[in-house]
């Protein structure tokens, strides 16, 4: 439990939430379900209930062994053990208990992966960083998750649902894909956040480019962020 700590896991305990969670996930029979780490599993039987199928993954391999052991009679459910950001898997649906150490990486992954729709929990502060939709509070992942997702807050999570209890409160989102965003996109408006303080113009020399614009990242909108992203690529 110590070593998932460490990682930024904390899981889920109450029955009441994870019900909501499945609830909100409209989950059907046509569905292909992908649970980014299995943890106790909790929500792992419940996403079983309705879905054509249910791929569930986990990076510690005790906790895999014991979901593999504990969930073998369930027939529509494959347990895998590694890390989901770096395999395939075709799905409709995304559910996650995110580690907070890794919800900016799922968020970015996400943008670049075909779905439909997913239920995610993250930590309260990094919902508001998804949330922000101008100004100085906006970080490269707000524009990354605004132009790929319709965001809509779900549920509020007291630290207190959770073993062993974060210190923060944790917040229930529900996204619906609107654009996939290719990695060498999602690379250039990381890198152009590093740069934010500097003008468009000198952020463009970062990468050897020209322009004559001399706002800064917090006068643009999300969308012209993305469209001076692709620029910088096509040049």
């Amino acid at each position: 439990m110590i070593k998932r700590k460490r990682l930024g896991q904390h899981f889920l305990t109450s029955n009441e939430i994870a019900k909501s969670i499945i609830s909100e996930a409209k989950i059907t029979k046509n569905d292909t379900v992908f649970e980014l780490g299995t943890g106790l599993g909790i929500l792992t039987p419940l996403l079983c209930e309705n879905a054509k199928k249910v791929i569930s993954i986990d990076t510690d391999r005790e906790l895999y062994q014991k979901a593999k052991s504990h969930f073998s009679g369930i027939d529509n459910l494959s347990i895998e053990y590694g890390d989901g950001f770096k395999k395939q898997y075709t799905f409709s649906i995304f559910v996650s208990n995110l580690p907070y150490s890794q919800s900016k990486e799922a968020i970015e992954w996400l943008a670049n992966t075909p779905f439909s729709h997913g239920v995610i929990m993250v930590q309260k502060e990094f919902a508001e960083k998804l949330f922000a939709k101008s100004g100085k509070n906006r970080r490269a992942v707000s524009i990354i998750a605004n132009y790929s997702f319709e965001i809509e807050k779900f549920l509020d999570v007291s630290k207190r649902n959770f073993d062993p209890p974060p210190k923060v409160d944790s917040v229930v989102l529900k996204i619906t894909k609107k654009h996939t965003l290719e990695k060498d996109l999602i690379s250039v408006i990381n890198k152009m956040f590093a740069y934010r303080r500097k003008t468009i113009h000198n952020i463009f020399k970062q990468f050897g480019k020209e322009t004559v614009i001399e706002k800064r990242l917090d006068d643009l909108s999300g969308e012209q962020i993305i469209d001076l992203a692709k620029e910088i690529l096509e040049r």
